[in-house]
């Protein structure tokens, strides 16, 4: 594997996790009007997320199986409604398996 693709698959996961992130945190926007209370509980899984990024920075496991395991969950509990799932659930679940390819291509070095 080159350097120019080992770089990638360390970075990848790590940038696309804070876009998740932030991604889900403009979900929140909706709570503005009633406050800051409910504006910052709307906040907590972009929080959560966040703090999964920072865990996983050297632990690709983490993240790997974190992400993973949301988009899933996420996936069976909104399953009436498919757009949701592939619009939450597809970037959680990429964002994990890119995670778990970095995983496994930094142990191959």
């Amino acid at each position: 594997m080159t350097a120019g693709m080992r770089g990638f698959l360390r970075w990848c996961p790590r940038v696309l996790g804070i876009c998740v992130a932030l991604f889900i945190g403009l979900f929140a926007l909706d709570a503005v009007s009633e406050g800051v209370g409910p504006f910052l509980i709307h906040l907590i899984p972009t929080f959560v997320l966040l703090a999964v990024v920072a865990l996983s920075w050297r632990r690709e496991w983490i993240g790997g199986a974190v992400f993973t395991g949301l988009g899933i969950v996420y996936g069976v509990g909104a399953r009436a409604h498919p757009d949701w799932i592939m619009i939450i659930s597809g970037p959680l679940v990429l964002v994990g398996a890119l995670y778990l390819l970095s995983r496994s291509a930094r142990r191959a070095r």
